[in-house]
C-alpha cells in the first residue's frame, strides 16, 4: 500500500446564496491522519481491554480535546517513564521514542505498545540504515519537538539538528562526501526544501533521503491550503499550539496569499473582531484534530451569515494503518478477556 498518494488536483463547489457574498472555503484533506487515527484507536482499545489506569508518555497526539477527553476515561500523561509504576502497561505516543527510552521502560519491567507512527517510524530506521554506513545525518526540524528528539536519539553521535538558517553555518561534518540529510516528518514542505537548499550549498555532494520524509498528510493538507488561501480573507485553522503541523498550515496559508490566519483549539476561540469585513472564510484542521471540532466552526460561522460551504478538494487519502503488533497479539489471543495486565 503506498503511502504517498498523489494529489488530484480540483474543486467541488456548492453554489453560492445570491443574497450574500459571504462563504467558507472548506479544505480536503483536513484533520485525522491515519498514524493519529491509529494512535487514538491504540489508546481507546487498551482502555477497553484492560481499562484505566493507562499510561501513556507524552500526549499521544497534539491535540487539546484528544488529551481531555482520553484524560477523563483514565488515560494517565506522564513525561517520563519513570513516572510509571513499575510492571506497568505504558503506551509510547505516535511522535515516536528513542531507544534511551525504549531502555529505561524495559529497566522498569513495563509492558509497552508502540503507537508511533509508521511514517515516524520510517525516518528512524533511516537514521539507523545512514549511521551504520557512517554518514552525517543533518535532521531539519525544530529544536525540542518529540519526534525530533525521538529520531535523533537512535544515533546521537551522528545526527545534527538543523532548525534555524543560521543552524546551517554551525554544521560540521568528518567528511563532505558522505552526508545525508532527513527531516521531521510534519514540517512545511517550502520550509523544509529551503533549508535543503542551504545546506546543499555548504555540502553540494549530500544525499536526499531514499523518500520524502514530510508525511503524506503533513504534505496533502498544505497543498488544499494553498489553493484556496489566495481567495480567503481568514483561514482558520483549527489545532492545538504545540501542534507542528498545525502550525505550519498557518504560516502556509499567510504565504499562499491569506489576509490573516489564525491558530484555534475550539470554535469559542473565535474573536469576532476577526470577521469584520471578512467575505470568505477558509477552514481547516491539522492532522491530530478530530472533525467535530471543525464542524463546531462551521456551526459557528453559519450562525454569523456564513453558511454557503465550498469544499476545496486536492486529494482523497486511503492511507489506513495496522494497530500495534503488541495490541493485535493481544487481542487475539484474549478477545474475551478483560482482566489488566499491571
Amino acid at each position: 500500500m503506498s503511502t504517498s498518494p498523489q494529489a488530484s488536483e480540483h474543486t467541488e463547489t456548492v453554489t453560492e446564496s445570491p443574497s450574500t457574498n459571504k462563504r467558507v472555503l472548506l479544505a480536503k484533506p483536513r484533520g485525522y491522519c491515519a498514524g493519529v487515527d491509529r494512535a487514538v484507536d491504540t489508546v481507546e482499545r487498551v482502555l477497553d481491554k484492560y481499562g484505566p489506569p493507562v499510561y501513556v508518555r507524552k500526549e499521544i497526539v497534539h491535540n487539546q480535546h484528544v488529551v481531555h477527553n482520553l484524560r477523563e476515561r483514565g488515560v494517565v500523561f506522564v513525561e517520563d517513564t519513570e513516572e510509571v509504576p513499575e510492571g506497568s502497561l505504558l503506551v509510547f505516543s505516535a511522535h515516536g521514542v528513542s531507544p534511551a527510552v525504549r531502555e529505561s521502560a524495559e529497566r522498569r519491567n513495563l509492558r509497552t505498545i508502540d503507537a508511533t507512527c509508521p511514517l515516524v517510524t520510517k525516518v528512524h530506521k533511516e537514521v539507523n540504515r545512514f549511521a551504520r554506513k557512517d554518514y552525517d545525518i543533518l535532521l531539519i526540524g525544530h529544536e525540542g519537538h518529540e519526534e525530533v528528539e525521538g529520531t535523533s536519539g537512535e544515533s546521537p553521535d551522528r545526527v545534527q539538528l538543523v532548525d534555524k538558517p543560521e543552524d546551517v553555518d554551525q554544521v560540521e561534518v568528518r567528511d563532505p562526501s558522505k552526508v545525508v540529510w532527513l527531516s521531521q516528518t510534519t514540517l512545511s514542505v517550502d520550509e523544509t526544501m529551503e533549508r535543503v537548499e542551504q545546506l546543499q550549498e555548504r555540502f553540494p555532494d549530500m544525499q536526499a533521503p531514499p523518500s520524502d520524509d514530510i508525511c503524506y498528510a503533513t504534505s496533502n493538507r498544505q497543498v488544499a491550503v494553498k489553493a484556496m488561501a489566495a481567495e480567503c480573507d481568514l483561514v482558520l485553522v483549527v489545532g492545538s499550539q504545540n501542534s507542528s503541523n498545525s502550525k505550519r498550515l498557518v504560516e502556509v496559508a499567510l504565504q499562499s496569499g491569506a489576509s490573516a490566519a489564525h491558530l484555534i483549539d475550539y470554535a469559542s476561540d473565535v474573536d469576532d473582531s476577526w470577521l469584520e469585513g471578512v467575505e470568505t472564510v477558509g477552514v481547516t484542521s491539522g492532522a491530530s484534530v478530530p472533525d467535530v471540532l471543525v464542524f463546531q466552526v462551521l456551526d459557528y460561522l453559519q450562525e454569523r451569515g456564513w453558511g454557503d460551504v465550498e469544499e476545496v478538494t486536492t486529494a482523497n487519502e486511503k492511507v489506513s494503518f495496522a494497530l500495534p503488533r503488541e495490541l493485535r497479539k493481544d487481542l487475539d489471543e484474549n478477545p474475551n478477556n478483560p482482566q489488566g495486565v499491571r
